[in-house]
């Protein structure tokens, strides 16, 4: 294990989220509010941190596997932490369990809340919270490459932040790729902005809400959620949180002009088939509760694209709704978004590699001798592929279950529990019941808190690189 490059790597974290803070801040000084100075103070104590750790030089710049997942785990939680300590200091939020927990919701973009009077807080801190959406959303680490010139193997880095069974890059150079991928994760970000603000969207809640769909997080900046926008805005919003699911490397291949190479991806075609579906099925459903055609369908529309990418924002208190619809909105939280996106879940990718061995062991009743591979987007998945995403699924079952056996010990009721796990391991926010649209996780308790954060940590990284930290022979030096 080098523990010097991983040392130095988590101090250039603390430089960049410095950096970070810098521009909440800024909104404080517009805003002429006294708060922002705590923002600044912790953009000072985390830019000097970190550029006392990056003065440490490591004798080998070689980065394994292992320590591309360490140094991944690891940078989610320090930034999480350190994140949260604007919120603290400043008493925005009393209890230091509460504001990692916020924090860790928004690095993750999972969006689940703590905060009972949202709209009490002040400006700077509720764009420092949205914004830590956008950062999280395409990864940290990610963005880092861009800048840090290393030796290091930083495909081993991306592998462990980016989501998805495989990650390949876009072009040759792994920076470059990360120079691409936040490219366009900027450019729509700043179309989806300006789309809000034309369509009569408030400038602040225009950047607070596109941050939000555009890491496909959840923190609004109304009690509502998104419920008192015009349906304008909520059907641009419903567009930007879609769009956001998709793989990103449809929209490279879409300015190479590469089209013919779209029309072969499985994964997004299975993705709008199953948005569709679940938005017409829920669309018909909640018709005799809504009594409006239009409304009923940009109901369904929004809430399935927030629930499906992950998101979690809300325009309806989907909690009053009838079984069918609420039983819809709680399968396609594991159904997720696609691989390569800001989304969470399992993703539409692992789960057509599922269904797709299923095919091929009932072939293999009827044909015993048969040897057929499986292929996805045209090509053949190799064996480790499937390997991994079949231990995914059974580490992700493991998680879910104890975690569920711990939170059931504060004592809510089983849809509550199974919900809320759900919603922070696949990071969607808002579950059922307690934890619905218009409730939050203020009433849990400290540890079914830190057992929420280890699942949204350990949900945004898809689980390994959390996990790895348990494993004795991590730590063993050579």
């Amino acid at each position: 294990m080098n523990y010097l490059l991983i040392i130095k790597f988590i101090g250039a974290m603390f430089q960049f989220e410095g950096l970070f803070m810098l521009i909440p801040f800024t909104v404080g000084l517009i805003y002429h509010e006294t708060q922002a100075k705590y923002l600044l103070l912790m953009a000072a104590v985390a830019f000097v941190i970190g550029s006392l750790l990056r003065l440490i030089q490591p004798k080998s710049k070689k980065f394994h596997s292992k320590e591309g997942f360490v140094v991944t785990a690891f940078s989610w939680i320090v930034m999480s932490v350190m994140g949260a300590m604007p919120f603290w200091i400043s008493g925005e939020i009393n209890s230091f369990t509460d504001a990692v927990f916020e924090t860790a919701s928004g690095f993750t973009t999972t969006g689940a809340s703590i905060l009972v009077d949202l709209e009490a807080m002040c400006k700077c801190m509720l764009f420092w919270r949205s914004f830590t959406h956008w950062i999280g959303g395409m990864g940290v680490l990610v963005f880092m490459l861009i800048f840090l010139k290393s030796s290091a193997d930083e495909m081993n880095l991306m592998r462990a932040e980016s989501p998805g069974p495989s990650v390949d890059k876009l072009v040759p150079k792994v920076r470059t790729t990360a120079f691409i991928l936040y490219a366009i994760y900027t450019g729509i970000t700043a179309i989806s902005i300006i789309a809000f603000i034309a369509a009569g969207m408030p400038v602040f809640d225009s950047f607070c809400i596109g941050f939000g769909a555009a890491g496909t997080g959840g923190f609004g900046v109304k009690a509502d959620s998104c419920a008192s926008y015009s349906p304008l805005c909520q059907v641009l919003i419903t567009i930007s949180m879609f769009l956001f699911g998709v793989n990103f490397k449809i929209y490279f291949l879409i300015i190479i002009k590469k089209f013919k190479e779209i029309l072969k991806c499985e994964e997004v075609l299975w993705y709008t088939i199953i948005y569709i579906v679940a938005s017409t099925l829920v669309a018909v459903n909640i018709f005799t509760e809504i009594g409006a055609v239009g409304e009923s369908v940009r109901a369904s529309c929004f809430q399935v694209a927030s629930i499906m990418t992950t998101t979690g924002f809300a325009t309806h208190d989907f909690n009053l709704w009838s079984s069918l619809p609420k039983a819809i909105l709680v399968l396609i939280m594991f159904t997720g978004a696609c691989a390569g996106s800001t989304g969470g879940g399992i993703k539409v990718s692992r789960w057509i590699l599922y269904l797709k061995q299923i095919k091929r062991e009932v072939a293999k009743y009827t044909h015993p001798r048969s040897v057929k591979k499986i292929r996805l987007d045209g090509e053949v998945v190799d064996e480790n592929t499937i390997r991994s995403a079949n231990v995914y699924l059974m580490a992700y079952a493991a998680v879910f279950i104890v975690s569920m056996l711990v939170i059931c010990i504060d004592g809510y009721d089983l849809i509550t529990c199974f919900t809320s796990v759900a919603a922070t391991l696949n990071n969607i926010g808002p579950g059922l019941e307690v934890v619905g649209p218009i409730g939050n996780y203020a009433g849990y308790s400290i540890l079914s808190k830190w057992v929420f954060v280890f699942d949204m940590i350990a949900g945004r990284l898809e689980l390994f690189p959390v996990l790895i930290m348990f494993a004795p022979q991590t730590w063993k030096r050579k």
